[in-house]
């Protein structure tokens, strides 16, 4: 189960990359965003009460949901699109491959979780990989606003790891995923509204069709059904080994770049991808316990 769950978010995250490019254009980032996580709440909460599942957690609870949704649903997502009006995409996509050492980072500091070699390995190995991966778009980012767009995205990993451990907070107060994120991105959607307004952001609708139906894919599958899974899958194995979906997911937007944008591969490209593999085998692949003359030892 934890495998099926693991490889949808890295699917599923793997195909948004092309949705958000679908996305950008006249419309301000605000109100892409906010056009998301709106839809996204709205959909969700009403597949929550046509199924009876729909329930408004107690007061206690309010602050924690809010919080998550704004770690996200909202203020990472407005980093990450800023992000990239500076460098590229796949830039963006080796900071938020560091999400697997802020994670860990932030479960030792917050729940006291030991960071183990296995971790800071596969981690290592992953982070390597997309380096090699999209190395060559260090070379072609442009000076102007760089350093502004590495900071963004940063800023933008750290606030999806800080979400990772509310949500942790939340599923160990028994609250479930699903509900969470319903109401999350429907509270991620009011703060993006009060954002509009407070700016003075213009309001433009949606340009098109094209831009309608990345919309909904980014709002039903990227969100409703991508973070639930990969939230479920936190709940279940911990932050930081599904935090390794982060590294994996870029490696399927590369896949489909390949095949719809013509992205052009190269031996730096084939290694980063070998090593980011190699960083999947050391966190998921247990060593086998054998004993031998009563003594356990491994396989």
């Amino acid at each position: 189960m934890n495998g099926i769950l693991f490889a949808l978010t890295v699917v599923i995250w793997g195909t948004t990359w092309i949705a958000i490019a679908l996305q950008v254009g006249p419309v301000p980032v605000l109100v892409s965003v906010f056009y998301r996580f709106a839809t996204a709440g709205l959909v969700f909460l009403a597949a929550l009460a046509l199924t009876g599942r729909l329930r408004l957690p107690g007061r206690a609870h309010q602050p924690w949901i809010l919080a998550q949704a704004l770690c996200l649903f909202c203020l990472n997502f407005i980093c990450f699109y800023e992000a990239a009006a500076h460098i590229p995409s796949g830039l963006i996509s080796v900071i938020f491959s560091l999400a697997t050492v802020f994670n860990a980072v932030n479960a030792r500091l917050f729940f006291g979780d030991p960071i183990t070699r296995r971790t800071l390995l596969a981690s290592a190995l992953g982070v390597a990989g997309l380096v090699f991966l999209f190395g060559r778009d260090f070379a072609v980012a442009q000076p102007d606003g760089t350093l502004a767009g590495i900071g963004l995205a940063g800023l933008g990993t750290l606030l999806f790891s800080l979400g990772n451990m509310v949500s942790r907070r939340n599923s160990a107060a028994g609250l479930p995923p699903a509900t969470v994120n319903a109401w999350g991105m429907g509270y991620g959607a009011l703060a993006l509204l009060a954002l509009i307004f407070a700016t003075g952001t213009p309001v433009v609708a949606p340009p098109g069709a094209t831009y309608i139906g990345a919309m909904l894919y980014l709002a039903v599958i990227g969100s409703v059904v991508g973070f639930t899974t990969y939230l479920v899958l936190v709940a279940r194995i911990g932050s930081s080994r599904a935090a390794y979906a982060t590294v994996l997911f870029p490696i399927v937007a590369l896949a489909l770049s390949t095949i719809f944008e013509g992205y052009e591969w190269h031996w730096s490209g084939a290694f980063g991808l070998c090593l980011a593999l190699l960083g999947n085998v050391v966190m998921f692949v247990q060593p086998r316990r054998i004993w031998t003359r009563g003594r356990p030892a491994l396989n």
